[in-house]
C-alpha cells in the first residue's frame, strides 16, 4: 500500500509540474530553469559538504544540463543579438566552473555559479514585473511604539 501511495504522490507531482510547464509562458519557463539550476547547485554544495560524491555528481550534472540544454538552448542569436552572445559565453563559463568544482571537489566555483544564476534570475524576474501604475496606498494600521 505504501508503494502505491508513493507512486500516486509522485504521479500527482509530475502532473503538477507538467501542467505548470505547459501553462507557463516562455518567460516563466526561463524563470523555472533558473530556479531549477539554482536548486541543483545548492544541492551540489550540500552534498559536497556532506561528502556524498554520488549525489554531488548528480546535482552538478543536473545543473549543467539545465544551463546548457535549457537556458543556453533557449537563446536566439537572431533576436537577442549581443545579449544572447554574452549569455551564451556566460553559460559556457558557468558550465566550466561546474566541471572544475566537480573535479577539484571545491565549493567556491559552485558558489560563484550560484551567485551568477541568482543575479540572472533576479533580472528575469524584474523583466516580467509589470510597472506600477499607481503609488502604493499607505497602510491604515499603526504600530504602537
Amino acid at each position: 500500500m505504501y508503494t502505491n501511495s508513493r507512486s500516486a504522490a509522485n504521479a500527482y507531482a509530475n502532473v503538477g509540474l507538467e501542467t505548470g510547464v505547459v501553462a507557463a509562458s516562455p518567460h516563466q519557463l526561463i524563470i523555472m530553469l533558473y530556479e531549477g539550476a539554482e536548486l541543483a547547485v545548492r544541492m551540489a554544495i550540500k552534498h559536497m559538504n556532506e561528502g556524498d560524491v554520488t549525489k554531488k555528481s548528480a546535482a552538478i550534472t543536473k545543473a549543467s544540463t539545465i544551463i546548457l540544454d535549457g537556458l543556453r538552448a533557449a537563446l536566439d542569436p537572431q533576436q537577442g543579438g549581443d545579449i544572447a552572445l554574452q549569455l551564451d559565453a556566460l553559460y559556457d563559463y558557468m558550465n566550466s566552473r561546474l566541471m572544475l568544482a566537480h573535479i577539484n571537489n571545491k565549493t567556491a566555483p559552485l558558489e560563484e555559479v550560484q551567485g551568477l544564476l541568482r543575479e540572472l534570475h533576479g533580472a528575469w524576474l524584474q523583466i516580467g514585473t509589470p510597472a506600477r501604475t499607481t503609488a502604493p496606498q499607505p497602510s491604515h494600521h499603526s504600530i504602537a511604539a
